[in-house]
This record gives structure tokens, sequence and C-alpha cells, in this order.
């Protein structure tokens, strides 16, 4: 239950639902147990009554007490009937306040879950699957769900239900009811015993639960490579091994739950034949009457629904506590990006690295070594570079996606870690190298990264990033719905679209991560002249694979292994006939040969 004591911060929230809800639960167990002392009452005018009637056989008076007997039964009837009607009222109150409460908790405990994923580090998606931490806020908040209602709900209503119907059973008869709850002890081993392994089993069934999410979301996602590679039939294979492992383990659990549940019963069976025995013993000693006997069978009764209900609700809770300790796993992470700062200057451009260092903290690979450069506002600076030399972390590193180990990055002579976050990325624009686009219109993935756009600015966007007569071409134009992951859209088109999401906030640091190589030379050049335009006076940042599309930055900076080996303009760069030289001339040679 420690796990589930994060919940309290709700209950404190919603306690004008819970307090009137537990008071609701005891009105309505009272109406359910008066029914019990009204048949004691109604069986021995029963038994009374016969003894009368018989008494009278052959007089006159015998229709009368038969008249007076079948009043008081229709009055006993009715009495019992108008009782039930109010219990079921006070469990509707019951189930309208805590159940709607529980639904309320849901709702808050899903936004939390999202907010705190939301200010989580790019790190911590690269260690954990989306499959899992889509499993933590919708399955396993669901069973959080079923114990902040229907658990407390029930636990509260039978706890209430059991002191009750155990208080009358003494008033009556302090030996019959000692030996109608005899059964109970072994009950409470039985339980103790079950839930240890309820509570280990929901765990297993809620990781592999979270292995089966994810392999489904992967694939699903990739289903084009499934398919490029005929992969189908073994995916069905892992997908059945995965679901054979689930059904496995949930089997495990529901074999013990059936056992538990007939075991429970046949201690209640038990308590009902001890109940008849010692009772009847006693109506013939004179001690007690028949209808408490009745009276007791009927608390017998009662009492089933408690004792039934307690194998249920502790699998509820031990589920519950299961998947609030794999909630709580995450929401007691902490951000590595911090930010305190909350002034929202607007910045200028410059960018400054200092010696800076940085390795990945998931895969200890050291990306970046010991890196010096200086890019003044409005400069177009590419960098260029062999794969894994650590273009892609340079750019991660100037949104501050991830904080360095060493070294200083400053933005406008003002170190990064001490800048507003949310007011620096607003005023940057990048597109990165793997393409995302959401299942939405064109035009809404375009104004993504800008609150409120007019129409003319997103066509001004798709016209800069040379999409716009392609978007004309389509049916629904920009109200044309894309496909998950923009899977409706060719891969350079996906990327210019990408763009105009970029050049649509008119950024002051703009940052393409090597985002032109699915585009043809003619529209690349279209492309770049209208970035000239659009970034003149504003900061430009290019990372490519190609020399042709970067020979006219202001300045180009050579990246290997994580280390600036050469730096400068094109022409300057031609001169040293280092590695720039190299790459260039081994691009013009194929060039060659492909023409």
């Amino acid at each position: 239950m420690k796990h589930l004591k994060f919940l309290n911060k709700y209950f404190y929230k919603y306690k004008w639902r819970i307090i009137p809800g537990i008071i609701f639960v005891i009105i309505s167990n009272i109406f359910q147990v008066i029914p019990a002392q009204v048949v004691g009452h109604a069986f021995n005018l029963i038994t009374e009554n016969i003894t009368i009637y018989q008494l009278f056989d052959g007089f006159n008076r015998q229709q009368l007490i038969y008249q007076i007997f079948g009043a008081n039964l229709l009055f006993f009837g009715a009495l019992i009937l108008m009782v039930y009607l109010f219990r079921g009222l006070f469990l509707f109150f019951m189930r309208q306040t805590i159940i709607l409460m529980s639904r309320h908790i849901e709702y808050d405990l899903k936004n939390e879950i999202y907010a705190h994923y939301q200010k989580l580090s790019l790190g911590f998606y690269r260690r954990n699957n989306t499959g899992d931490l889509m499993n933590r806020a919708t399955e396993d908040v669901n069973r959080v769900r079923m114990y902040v209602g229907p658990a407390i709900m029930y636990t509260t209503n039978t706890t209430f239900l059991f002191f009750i119907a155990i208080f009358f059973m003494f008033s009556v008869n302090v030996k019959l009811a000692f030996y109608a709850l005899l059964p109970l002890p072994v009950l409470v081993c039985i339980v103790y015993y079950v839930n240890t392994l309820i509570n280990t089993k929901s765990e297993r069934i809620q990781e592999q639960l979270s292995r089966l999410s994810n392999f489904v979301q992967e694939r699903f996602s990739g289903i084009r490579v499934v398919k490029s590679y005929v992969r189908e039939t073994q995916t069905q294979e892992v997908f059945a091994q995965e679901s054979i492992a689930y059904k496995n383990k949930s089997m495990d659990l529901v074999k013990i739950q059936a056992l538990f549940f007939p075991t429970m019963l046949l201690l209640v069976g038990i308590s009902t034949i001890l109940t008849v025995y010692i009772g009847g013993k006693q109506v013939i000693e004179g001690s007690i009457s028949p209808g408490n006997i009745a009276e007791f069978i009927i608390y017998i009764n009662l009492l089933t629904f408690p004792v039934t209900m307690l194998g249920w609700v502790t699998t509820l809770i031990q589920r519950a506590a299961a998947s609030q300790k794999r909630i709580n796993e995450f929401l007691q992470l902490q951000p590595e990006i911090v930010s305190t700062n909350t002034t929202t200057p607007q910045i200028e451009g410059k960018i400054s690295f200092k010696n800076v260092n940085f390795t990945y903290p998931d895969t200890g690979i050291k990306a970046i070594k010991n890196v010096s450069f200086d890019i003044e506002k409005g400069q177009f600076v590419a960098i260029i570079g062999r794969t894994g030399s650590g273009k892609s972390t340079l750019a991660n590193l100037i949104m501050r996606m991830y904080d360095i180990d060493s070294g200083t990055i400053e933005i406008d002579s003002q170190e990064l870690r001490l800048i507003n976050l949310n007011n620096y990325r607003n005023q940057i624009a990048f597109v990165p190298q793997e393409v995302f686009l959401f299942s939405d219109t064109i035009k809404n993935n375009i104004t993504f990264g800008l609150n409120e756009a007019t129409f003319e600015q997103v066509e001004e966007a798709a016209k800069n990033a040379a999409v716009y007569q392609n978007i004309i071409d389509f049916d629904q134009q920009f109200d044309t719905m894309l496909g998950e992951r923009g899977i409706t859209l060719s891969g350079g088109q996906k990327q210019r679209v990408s763009m105009a999401r970029a050049l649509i906030k008119a950024p002051k640091i703009l940052i393409f991560d090597d985002c032109l190589s699915a585009v043809d030379t003619k529209t690349e050049e279209e492309i770049l002249g209208n970035l000239g335009s659009i970034m003149k006076g504003k900061t430009s940042i290019l990372i490519a694979h190609r020399i042709s599309t970067i020979k006219n930055a202001d300045k180009i900076l050579v990246l290997d292994d994580g280390a600036i080996t050469e730096q400068g303009t094109h022409q300057q760069l031609l001169k040293l006939n280092g590695a720039y030289a190299q790459m260039y001339n081994q691009q013009l040679l194929e060039e060659e040969n492909n023409a």
C-alpha cells in the first residue's frame, strides 16, 4: 500500500465527494441489515399465529385471526420493500459520489503523467520504449482508477456491513455468533497468502503487457519496412510468442483467483451449517426463538458478499499497487534539463562554444570533444562531416536538449544554462534529420510551431519551402489529411512541409539538420535562395553532406569524430587541402561519373 500513498493528495482534493460517499455507504448498510430483524420478527409471528390459529380450530374467531395474520404479513412485506427501496436510493448516491470521484482522479492522474512526461529530457525518451510510456498512462492508470473507485467503495461498503452484521449477531446470541464466525481466521490466513501471489503476478503481467504494447507500436509504425522485407509471418510469430507469454502469466493469476473464490464460499457454507446446527439445539433448549435462526442465516448470507468481495477487492488493490509503483517510477524522475530563469528577452542569434565536451549518458559515447567556435548574429554557418561525426549532436546542444559535460555554450554572451529555456526555444526553428509529421492536415502541420497563423502566412511558408505547388495539386490542398508520420507524402514532400513548419515561425535561429537529402538540386537551390532572404540578419545553421549545398556559407565547420578539424569559408578550406578538400574532390568525381 506504500505506493498508493501517492494518491492521498487526490483524496484530499475530492474530500467533499468521498466523505458524503462514506456516509451514504453507512446508511445503505443500515438499511441492508434491518430486513434481517424484520424477517426474524415475521418468522416468530408466523409460528405464534399458526399455533393460535390451530387453537381456535372450529371457532368463528379463527377467520379474524387469519385476517390479522395476513395483514401483519403484508405489513412486514411492505416494510421490507420500503427498506430496500431506501437502500437502493442510497446505493445510487454512493456510486454517484465515489465512482464519479474516481473518474475525476483518473483525469487528473493522466494529465499529471502527461505533463511530467513533457518536462523530462530527450535522454529519457531514448532510454524508454514508447509502448511502455503509453501503457503506464493508460492501462496502469485504469487499474489505479479501479482502486480509487470500485475498490474503495466496496471496501468501505463491505467493512461497515461486516461489522454491523457481527454487532447484531452478538447482540442476539454470543455462542451462536462465535460458532458462525469460527471459519473466519482460516479465511484471513488464505487471503494473506493469496495477496502476496496476486501482487507478484500482477507486476509480471503489467511488464509483459508493456513489452507487447511496445512490440505492436513499433511494428505498426514500421509497417512499410516489414512489408518491404516480407517479414509479416516472422512478426506474427513473435507477436504470438509475446501474446502467449502474456496469456500464460494472466492464466496463472486467474487460476489463483479461481481457487480463491470457491474456498471462500465453502467457508461461508460451513458457517451456515454451524448456525443451523447450533441454533437448532438452542431452539430446542428454549434459549432462542426460531426467528433468531432465520435472522442469523440472513446475517450469514449478508456476510457472503463481504467475504466474496474481499478476494476481488484484494486483487484490485494489489493490481493498483503494482500499477502505481510503475507510474511512480517515472513521476519520481527529475528532469535532467532545468530552467529557472523567468525573463523573456528577444535573442539576437550570436552563438559561442568554448571547449565543449559531451558524452551521451545512456550509451557512454563521447560525441563532442573540446569543441570551440563562434557564430555571429546573422551568419549562415554550415556544418559538415562524415556520418557519426557529431553534427546532429551539436544541433541538440544548441537547443539544449542535453546539458554538456564541460565547457560553456553562450547565446548572446549569456550562458545557455541561465537562459529561460521555453522563451529561447520559441525563438528557434529546427528541421530534424528524421522528419516527423502528425496525423493531421497539412495546414495544421505547418502551423504546429505557431499558436496563431493566417492562411497567407501558411501559403508563404509553403512557397518558401518549395512545397506550395505540390500541396495545391492535392484535391483538398492544405486541408489534406496526412497518414501516420506523414505517410501520405513522399520523402521530399515531407522534408519540405517540415521546413515550412520551421520557416513560418520567422525564427531568430534556424537549424537545418541534413533535411535537404531527399530534395533535388533545383528545388534545393530554390529553398536556399528563399532562405537567404527570409533569414537576412538572422542566424542560420545548415548541417549537410553535400558540399554543393553549403559552399556559399559564411563559415563552414568540418567535424570528425566529435572534434572540429577545420573551419572557414569554402575557398579557405579548399586552400588548406585537408579533409574538406578531399570530400569536395570526391563528390565532384562522383557527380562526373553519374553524369
